[in-house]
């Protein structure tokens, strides 16, 4: 089961009755933009005792389609390590 955007907002929205939903929207917005910028400047992002994101870069490789054993050269692409702290997995499996 997945989680979508609208159903954390409206968890944020019951738990805290005193913020606007548009303020935890916002909040969540530049939450999630922040994120965004900083693993593409290539800084690692680690919120204490809950997660970290890492930007990795894969070197440019050459590749084989299957289907036709062609050679094709794919080009240098970055990519999102994520982590999860212990005890976020301890409370995973607990369930």
């Amino acid at each position: 089961m997945s989680v979508s955007k609208p159903e954390i907002i409206n968890k944020i929205a019951k738990n805290f009755p005193n913020l606007y939903k548009k303020d935890i929207v916002k909040l969540f917005d530049i939450f999630l933009f922040e994120i965004t910028k900083a693993l593409s400047r290539g800084e690692r992002v680690e919120l204490r005792d809950v997660m970290m994101f890492e930007s990795r870069i894969q070197k440019k490789r050459i590749s084989l389609n299957p289907k036709t054993l062609e050679r094709i050269e794919v080009p240098e692409k970055k990519s999102i390590l994520f982590k999860c702290s212990k005890e976020w997995k301890q409370k995973i499996n607990e369930k």
